[in-house]
């Protein structure tokens, strides 16, 4: 049990709510056995919106870390607890991983794409079978995006113009028009998501000025739409607003002061980074987007992945992540490990017979699958293979996550952060073979980040590679020592 959890004025008493997220409130309680005390003891608990009952737990003492909680009206295995990641099934599927999977790994919240899901198979089958949650045999939560990253990764197949994204579709050439109202009160709605988020209008973060000033003022009349569109199911569905701005701090903090003058938002998304920009300059649009935004809503930053981007981030005040890498990555062979990625395609593990990790208990791992029969299945282009690999990386991302969580709930945030660059830095290797690892040095860009929120890892990895190549050998020598 927490010891600095404690009731506030701002709580919302269980039979005070009437609404869906409430009620799985309720169920979860219920069928789990806690009581009301032992499953509620927010430090802040507020009704973002009728379908959601938005908590926060802990507060890292030092940086701007927090664990909170989400409850969503698909919540019967229990809220959403953020930091989260939540892998993405662009049209509602994982490639190579099973809804059965991904509960086993107690994922809780995924994410899907309205573009593709509107091509196929279209709102109206969704709707019929009874939204996507039904339609994918799928009981948790559900957060789906509004088609707007599409403008940059289709952007050849695509136009914009203040009514909305006219694209040309990439399967079968047809047209679609996608408006403000469409994304939002025709296909989010048909889909069903628990949160579903704002039609944006993206453009590259690298992009000129007097083009980013244009689309984040259209984000803005956009959200003003969307908000209107989302009023009939305002009391199932959570609309999220996504903030842009580029890398300018003005026009970020004028598109952030503009969109919390509006009623009816459930949480705020950090949209448009991890385009290519510099790190240096990604991470204080994130610094500058979390100080600005309120704490009683979610914050989630939008895209992003990699796992040192998002530890950085969560000390910045960042709830909630997306990204495809973990399982695009994993089709590869490329393996997510604590100290750093393994190409599993290299000849250096054709008679490595261990798992990919000893410590992970993920089924690719305690099966397990040798890192030797993962190399042979790559190199001989078996899909099950990369399924496995995308399998694990989704379940180091998802245990990453639980580990922060519970440093934040025991005030040990900043130590955890420290431990995980330094075994990056100082791990990069097992027994006597050196592998990947991100380098003798944690990131620059990240020291600096951590810095401004009281978290020093500037010391981590302050030795030569001649000193590292001497640890080797003192290690090797141990490791002979203890086997004589």
């Amino acid at each position: 049990m927490l010891q600095n959890w404690i009731f506030t004025e701002h709580f919302v008493g269980i039979h005070s709510v009437s609404n869906v997220a409430s009620y799985q409130m309720h169920s979860y309680v219920r069928n789990s056995g806690a009581t009301v005390a032992e499953a509620i003891r927010p430090l802040l608990s507020v009704r973002s919106s009728p379908a959601l009952n938005f908590e926060i737990l802990a507060e890292c003492s030092a940086s701007r870390a927090r664990r909170c909680q989400l409850w969503l009206p698909h919540c019967s295995a229990g809220p959403v607890e953020t930091p989260v990641f939540m892998p993405v099934g662009t049209q509602g599927a994982m490639k190579g991983i099973s809804v059965a999977q991904l509960e086993a790994l107690d994922c809780r919240i995924l994410l899907g794409n309205t573009y593709h899901l509107g091509h196929r198979p279209g709102p109206d089958i969704i709707r019929t079978a009874g939204g996507l949650h039904s339609f994918m045999s799928w009981p948790r939560a559900i957060l789906t995006d509004s088609g707007g990253f599409q403008m940059v990764s289709l952007s050849e197949l695509s136009s914009v113009n203040e009514e909305g994204v006219h694209f040309t579709s990439p399967h079968n050439s047809t047209e679609m028009l996608l408006t403000p109202e469409e994304s939002v009160g025709n296909l989010q709605a048909a889909l069903g998501a628990d949160v579903v988020m704002q039609l944006d209008h993206v453009v590259h973060v690298l992009t000129e000025s007097s083009v980013m000033h244009d689309a984040m003022h259209r984000s803005i009349r956009w959200l003003d739409r969307g908000i209107k569109a989302h009023e009939p199911q305002k009391n199932n569905q959570n609309l999220f607003a996504i903030t842009q701005g580029g890398l300018d701090p003005e026009m970020r903090k004028h598109c952030i002061e503009e969109m919390l003058k509006r009623e009816g938002i459930a949480g705020f998304a950090i949209g448009g980074l991890s385009g290519g920009e510099a790190k240096s300059n990604f991470w204080r649009i994130v610094q500058l987007s979390c100080d600005l935004l309120p704490r009683d809503r979610p914050r989630y930053l939008m895209g992003v992945g990699f796992p040192v981007d998002l530890v950085v981030c969560i000390a910045l005040g960042c709830d909630m992540f997306d990204c495809v890498y973990p399982t695009r990555t994993g089709r590869f062979g490329h393996a997510l490990v604590p100290w750093g990625q393994l190409n599993l395609r290299q000849a250096r593990y054709k008679s490595d017979f261990r798992p990919i990790d000893e410590e992970c208990r993920c089924p690719t791992c305690t099966r397990p699958w040798s890192r030797a029969f993962i190399h042979a299945s790559l190199s001989g282009r078996q899909v099950t293979a990369s399924a496995a690999v995308s399998l694990h990386n989704l379940a180091y991302m998802l245990g990453l996550m639980q580990k922060v969580r519970e440093a934040i709930s025991t005030q040990t945030f900043p130590q955890f952060v420290r431990d995980f660059f330094a075994r990056r830095c100082y791990m990069g290797r097992e027994g006597e073979v050196r592998v990947e690892y991100e380098g003798f040095r944690p990131p620059s860009w990240a020291v600096d980040a951590l810095a401004q929120v009281n978290i020093d890892i500037a010391d981590i990895g302050l030795f030569t590679e001649e000193a590292f190549e001497t640890e080797l050998v003192d290690s090797k020598r141990a490791k002979h020592s203890r086997d004589q």
